[in-house]
């Protein structure tokens, strides 16, 4: 790239100077000789050579070069890779590796773990699923099927990003591929999913970035594995390992902000509780995911030209000469759209965001169709829809249109991903919500058949669709249920672990849903095993107030009911945190209400923060979405994103929008039996986004037109359904039919049904 250069102020007085002395001299002439012209010679003013520094804020922690081996079948590995830690397509799919020492992992098998842990988390990793044949390490950039195993060599670069604070602590992870293209560069940059740590992308960024000679960028976004126990003050060092707050010194990556006498002082009150960095930084971290995100992109070209930089050129690589992506899922793809928004500077090139926590500032100005009928209610938040579903989800689930069909519960009582209704005592559960709901006049109905309905029709009304029907029972324990009621509006609350807002705590519990100590060994290895959110490894979200002490949200019971219902109370709590009304007579807050008015703007005042401007800036955007999503349900997301963004940037908006039929949330879902019948891997439809948009960036390719893409899934009995195969998965198409396109018809984003 031609560059201009300017002389520096000190080369301008000195030209300025001649030049002045020259029109002197011209001017008055010498005593003895007449006036002549002094021709000025240039001046050649050398550029000053670049500089390869770190970006703002980061900190470079290491640097190591993983050589993987060759490894076969049933090999035990030598050393790691990038991809897989060692462990190649094969270890992936097995058990989790046994530490030498289960008290004291190494960093190195924390992070082999921890790679496994956020594979498995989001694929899913049986043979019939489409692991090995459709994606996963053994197959090669064109999606051949090859015998490797799938092991990368070469250098991960680990550093973290901070406000000067000590607190924030963003983690970043560069890998650089011994087959990165130097006359092709290419960086994609990934931010994990959920509330997971720096290696939360490694299945889907790092993986399409390793096999194709890119470096993969990750980072946790401000999230991650920062497991505070305040019963000992110990924590989580950047590299995993545990130790005191004392003794991790600078390497601490979270604890909570609050002196040893409050401490000490809440302990007395709520012994054996732990904190969470998402949830109790103080931070409201979500409103840094864009800004987290360009500065691993920073970061990945620092790690590039210290790796490639030579004294003749030491910053050969730039956001001009390289191609960057910003590609990532859920709340990653998320972060990778608002890094569109908030880049000012051009460094991001282009955006895969496969179903992505996107939530508009507004609502006005854009509307939805579905099979030409207008969508009534889209754009709302998430924590408008998480702490409504978490209110209605568990009494829907015992509707006939939610049913799963007779399938087995999928954990114990404290498990967070059971199937209400084939439980009988999680039945007995959620039976009982649908009493207190209809008790307290938010549902209607005089059974329970009749009341499930209608919590199932205002979970459809509220931006749920009947694609989402079967998926309820499963997303209410795991996903838009009592964990992300309890973690969200915390966070956006910047609410201390003390503050107990709603009544709510996180610890380890007992069978009967009690808060016990975290043992020993849990904590060591929680880096690997732990996702960030209080889903039971080892956090769960417990209810302070329940009737007879302090139980899981699984086995709470309320006070105002007498029964187990699921923490009632403390859901309609949550509820009016982020409406400030109560939920229940709907009078405004105020200061003597629980929760407190103040309380209720604290958490709204976060959300405020958090919400989109829909404008990717004319970068191309792929946006992929499965319509079965019921954990960030389309209208409130996808659908409601690509229409704003269109409210936005008109006819310059380059975004393509791919929905999939028979495609939810969790492709880790689909090794479970029942949804292995129902529904395909959505991760698919990512990797082709991702071919689709280096295509378009290094060659021009046209990018593919929003679409519906409509997939058929493997049928057959739960637990045994038959091979994927590409029949079922067809492709994205280059010119799909017109009952498949998506438009619009005047500022409604349309959709086919």
């Amino acid at each position: 790239m031609k560059k201009t250069y300017y002389p520096s102020a000190e080369s301008a007085r000195l030209a300025a100077a001649v030049a002045l002395s020259a029109g002197m001299l011209a001017a008055c002439g010498g005593s003895d000789s007449p006036a002549v012209a002094v021709a000025t010679p240039p001046v050649v003013v050398a550029p000053t050579p670049a500089t390869n520094t770190l970006p703002t804020g980061v900190t470079q922690l290491s640097l190591v070069v993983y050589p993987a081996t060759v490894r076969g079948t049933g090999d035990t590995a030598a050393t790691q890779d990038l991809l897989t830690a060692g462990l190649g397509r094969t270890g992936i799919a097995g058990a989790s590796p046994a530490y030498a020492n289960p008290l004291a992992p190494t960093a190195l098998e924390l992070r082999r773990n921890s790679i496994q842990a956020n594979y498995k988390g989001l694929m899913d990793v049986s043979t019939n699923g489409g692991y090995g044949s459709l994606y996963g390490p053994n197959l090669d950039v064109a999606q051949n099927v090859t015998a490797n195993e799938g092991l990368i060599p070469g250098r991960e670069y680990l550093g973290v990003l901070d406000d000067g604070t000590g607190r924030k602590r963003v983690a970043i992870a560069v890998q650089i591929p011994d087959s990165f293209n130097q006359a092709a560069p290419c960086v994609v940059v990934g931010p994990s999913s959920g509330s997971r740590g720096v290696y939360g992308a490694i299945g889907a960024a790092a993986e399409w970035a390793l096999k194709n000679g890119c470096v993969a960028a990750l980072t946790d976004a401000g999230k991650g594995v920062g497991l505070y126990d305040l019963t000992d003050d110990t924590v989580n060092r950047m590299d995993g390992t545990r130790a005191t707050r004392a003794d991790a010194g600078v390497l601490n990556f979270f604890a909570a902000n609050i002196t040893d006498a409050a401490r000490l002082a809440y302990n007395a009150l709520f012994p054996n509780r732990l904190a969470l960095k998402q949830v109790h930084s103080q931070l409201n971290p979500e409103k840094d995911w864009g800004n987290d995100t360009l500065a691993a992109a920073r970061y990945a070209l620092f790690a590039l030209n210290d790796r490639y930089g030579t004294t003749a050129n030491p910053v050969p690589f730039n956001a001009a000469n390289t191609i960057v992506i910003g590609a990532s899922v859920s709340n990653g793809g998320g972060a990778v759209l608002k890094a569109a928004e908030q880049d000012t500077s051009g460094l991001i090139d282009g955006v895969v965001a496969a179903e992505p926590n996107a939530q508009p500032s507004t609502t006005t100005g854009y509307g939805i169709q579905f099979g030409g009928a207008p969508v009534v209610n889209f754009g709302k938040t998430l924590a408008d829809y998480v702490t409504y579903g978490n209110l209605y989800q568990p009494c829907a689930a015992l509707s006939a249109p939610a049913s799963m069909g007779g399938l087995a519960s999928l954990g114990g009582e404290n498990s967070t991903f059971n199937l209400i209704g084939n439980s009988a005592s999680l039945t007995a559960r959620a039976t009982a919500r649908c009493d207190g709901l209809a008790a307290k006049g938010l549902v209607t109905g005089a059974d329970t058949a009749a009341r499930s309905l209608d919590a199932l029709n205002k979970l459809r009304a509220f931006g749920w669709t009947p694609d989402n029907d079967t998926m309820h029972s499963a997303h209410w324990g795991l996903g838009n249920g009592p964990i992300l009621a309890a973690m969200y509006p915390l966070s956006y609350g910047r609410f201390s672990v003390t503050d107990s807002v709603c009544n709510t705590s996180f610890a380890q519990v007992d069978a009967a849903g009690a808060p016990v100590a975290v043992t020993a060994t849990t904590k060591a290895q929680s880096f690997a095993v732990a996702n960030g959110t209080a889903n039971g490894a080892p956090a769960n979200v417990v209810y302070n107030d329940s009737v007879g002490g302090a139980r899981s949200w699984q086995l709470a019971t309320s006070s105002s009911t007498g029964v187990q219902d699921f923490g009632l109370d403390n859901a309609l709590c949550q509820r009016a945190l982020v409406t400030g009304v109560d939920t229940v007579t709907g009078v405004a807050l105020s200061l003597a209400t629980t929760p407190a008015k103040a309380q209720s703007d604290a958490v709204r005042a976060g959300i405020a923060e958090v919400l989109f401007n829909g404008n990717t800036q004319g970068k191309p955007v792929i946006i992929v979405a499965g319509r079965s999503d019921a954990l960030l349900p389309i209208n409130n997301n996808a659908r409601a994103y690509v229409a704003y963004n269109r409210s936005v940037e008109g006819a310059a908006s380059k975004l393509r929008y791919i929905e999939v039929t028979n495609a939810q949330h969790f492709d880790g879902f689909l090794g479970f039996g029942g949804f292995d019948t129902r529904y395909i891997p959505l991760h698919t439809y990512f990797v082709r986004a991702m071919d689709a948009m280096y295509a378009n960036l290094k060659n021009g390719t046209a990018l593919p037109p929003s679409q519906v893409v409509r997939t058929t899934p493997r049928g057959g009995a739960p637990l045994a359904a038959p091979l994927i195969t590409l029949a079922n998965v067809p492709a994205i198409s280059a010119a799909p039919p017109a009952g498949d396109q998506i438009g619009f018809a005047g500022t409604s984003l349309a959709v086919p049904n």
